[in-house]
């Protein structure tokens, strides 16, 4: 399975093609509704974080997702053109005395619901894994290659008997 990338404008306005994104990857490898919601809200935060942190709400910059499927599950990779951050430093969302603002909550969510989180390149790009037990890449390839297969026979019969 190759990498699938999606680049759109650093505008909020973009997420919805986001979310289509998310939800033909779950279509696609026909994930429940319980890993649906987690990628769907965590990759939202993620890349919502990119566009308003990372490249400052600046429509001439990108942000990136891209998806591939890892031996454990699916991965996503989120990339913004910003600065980067510390993330050593976010506060605690949870800490109320601490941090009445509450900074940090999109990141907060992002570890609560994926199951494995790393930030790159000076916190200008994290990586999502999700740890999907009921794909298997082998049997999945298997079965994509012989549907593949009967596809392309099925479409050269129905195209002779045109």
């Amino acid at each position: 399975m190759k990498k699938h990338t999606l680049n759109i404008k650093s505008d909020i306005h973009e997420l919805p093609e986001i979310e289509r994104f998310i939800e033909n990857v779950c279509d696609y490898y026909n994930l429940n509704n319980n890993y649906f919601g987690n990628i769907m809200v965590a990759v939202n935060e993620a890349v919502e974080n990119a566009i308003i942190h990372g490249n400052e709400n600046n429509a001439n910059k990108t942000v990136s997702l891209q998806f591939e499927l890892v031996p454990s599950g699916i991965l996503f990779t989120i990339e913004d053109e910003g600065t980067g951050f510390d993330f050593n430093s976010i506060p605690d969302a949870t800490d109320i005395e601490k941090n009445p603002e509450k900074k940090g909550t999109g990141i907060y969510l992002i570890k609560a619901l994926a199951d494995d989180v790393k930030f790159l390149s000076k916190g200008r790009k994290i990586q999502l894994t999700f740890n999907i037990t009921s794909i298997n890449k082998e049997v999945f390839i298997n079965r994509k290659q012989l549907i593949d297969k009967y596809l392309k026979v099925k479409k050269g019969i129905f195209e002779k008997n045109k």
